[in-house]
């Protein structure tokens, strides 16, 4: 007999307003304050190094305390971490946005990474909690998804339209009043789900965690920012043996913070590798093109930002389609379809020319922004159910994780990519009168090469804007090249994953039982996150 799961009501669906309301926020936060760096900088005046700083630490701490978090929310209770990192999110947001120095700022955006780490794993494991059937969660998840990816692209154009009006502490004054909301409405509408048996914190294990991927993720973008250096080496070689160490940590602790053996599984492995190439692609493909926009086609910040909305049509496509086949498709034919469509996103990119039409870059981009929402979408819904009720947040917390590392993978890969061509095309340029840094300048980057050209006769300085954008579009071509090939291999390597997956993975264990061809003890029917009257039939705690 087919179990009769209930159906959800006005107050899940407003709930997951809430929910999606916190995704947006932290999505935004990410990419929120590109343009508040000139304003800022002329007031609270940053070193370089401070600066770079105030960039980084919200994804270093974000990243570095994922895992630790998840736990945590599994261990306390998913809504009362969300309550407590929003309480801290519009704190630190205020506490960033009246900061009077550079030191001041950089503790703000400390706490905000800490406080973000608390909200997306719980805002996805509470959507576990409150829709129960297949079709309904899915639909949930795809709205989480959509708003994940979208807050990144909305974040610049946000930024750019307050600080035409305000402040550049306006860009993160408006988290305040939002969380606020949050804090008032949440206790109503969303659900309390926590695992009281999860014992006590592993303090090794969050040391382990903490160290290993901030410092992983610090030498990985040192490598990119600043090119190969032994530091920076050591930095990803100690992160690397560190993380290592968290693993083999977990298979020895009495209370591990996450489940290696969910690895065991195809599903939950190939997910969780969709989930670190399409962070890849993103970061990899936004960073080139958004200096191709602004510096080869000679958009302002704000109107390549504006241009970026365009791909959303295909988000919302993506976000619809993804929810609707998802319960008909196996999610092997879906995601590896989803990976294809990112493929060929990658490919029309590679057609770019530096006088193609803006609609070329747009047709790109709004491939991968829709193969991205729709492979992520997918990617959640199996990672929130191939773990045991109980673990759902720590399930979410490794897989964004990985999330982490795909952004700073992207960017090191592509962007390096890229920039090695540009370095490589641009040491045949020697225009008349560019010697020393200046020569060393233009033949680094392309924004050097502006630099470089706006202090040269009229003929010096077109010769070498002409050079660098052709330089540059072909790096775009090269790493468009790369792109679609690992998205290629990715889609084969996790179809292969996923092939048994079932379309419904609701059940806990029901991922691994489709794997196996032996019969596998399912926990209390559907386990305790079926409903309320399950609990007492189980170790998990839902009010």
């Amino acid at each position: 007999m087919t179990e009769l799961k209930p159906k959800a009501g006005t107050k899940e669906w407003i709930g997951l307003g809430v929910i999606v309301l916190v995704t947006l926020l932290v999505s935004v936060d990410v990419s929120v304050l590109g343009f508040a760096i000139a304003p800022l900088s002329e007031d609270i005046s940053p070193t370089a190094s401070q600066l770079l700083w105030i960039m980084d630490i919200y994804s270093f701490v974000l990243a570095g305390t994922l895992v630790t978090v998840g736990w945590l929310g599994d261990r306390i209770g998913r809504r009362k971490l969300l309550l407590i990192g929003a309480a801290l999110f519009g704190v630190a947001s205020a506490c960033a946005a009246f900061s009077t120095s550079p030191e001041m700022l950089i503790a703000s955006r400390a706490l905000l990474g800490l406080a973000a780490s608390t909200l997306t794993p719980t805002s996805l494991a509470l959507i576990r909690n409150m829709f129960h059937d297949s079709k309904e969660r899915k639909t949930a998840i795809a709205a989480w998804g959509g708003t994940l990816t979208s807050g990144a692209a909305i974040g610049p154009v946000v930024g750019g339209l307050l600080l035409n009006n305000f402040w550049w502490g306006s860009v993160f004054l408006i988290n305040t009043p939002v969380m606020v909301l949050v804090l008032l409405s949440a206790p109503f509408l969303l659900p309390e789900y926590r695992d009281p048996n999860r014992g006590k914190l592993d303090l090794l294990s969050t040391a382990l965690s903490l160290a290993g991927v901030m410092t992983l993720i610090y030498g990985f973008k040192e490598l990119v920012i600043e090119g190969y250096s032994q530091g920076a080496v050591v930095w990803a070689v100690v992160g690397a043996l560190l993380v290592i160490a968290f693993v083999i940590r977990q298979k020895t602790a009495a209370n591990p913070m996450i489940n290696i053996s969910l690895f065991r599984s195809g599903g939950f492995s190939g997910a969780v590798i969709v989930n670190l190439m399409v962070a890849f692609a993103l970061m990899g493909s936004s960073v080139l093109t958004n200096q191709y926009l602004q510096m080869v086609l000679g958009y302002s910040p704000l109107t390549a930002s504006l241009w970026s909305l365009a791909p959303m049509p295909a988000i919302g496509i993506a976000v619809a389609l993804s929810a609707s086949l998802g319960r008909k498709v196996r999610p092997a034919v879906l995601i590896g379809s989803a990976l294809v469509i990112m493929a060929a996103g990658f490919g029309v990119l590679t057609m770019v020319e530096v006088d193609s039409s803006i609609a070329i870059v747009l047709v790109g981009v709004g491939l991968l922004a829709g193969g991205m929402v729709a492979s992520k979408t997918l990617a959640a819904e199996i990672v929130v159910t191939s773990a045991p009720p109980e673990q759902a947040g720590s399930s979410v917390a490794t897989s964004e994780t990985f999330t982490e590392f795909g952004i700073a993978f992207g960017f090191a890969s592509l962007g390096s990519i890229g920039s090695a061509v540009y370095r490589d095309d641009m040491a045949k340029i020697s225009p008349e009168g560019v010697t020393g840094s200046a020569l060393d300048s233009l033949r680094n980057t392309i924004g050097g090469a502006a630099d470089v050209a706006a202090h040269q006769s009229q003929q010096v300085g077109a010769q070498v804007l002409d050079a660098s954008r052709e330089a540059f579009t072909h790096g775009l071509q090269v790493a468009s090249i790369a792109g679609a090939a690992l998205m290629l291999l990715t889609a084969v390597i996790t179809t292969l994953l996923l092939r048994k997956t079932p379309i419904e993975a609701a059940l806990p264990g029901a991922v691994e039982a489709a794997q196996s061809q032996e019969p596998q003890h399912i926990p209390t029917t559907a386990g305790a996150a079926s409903t309320p009257a399950a609990a007492p039939h189980s170790s998990v705690a839902y009010h």
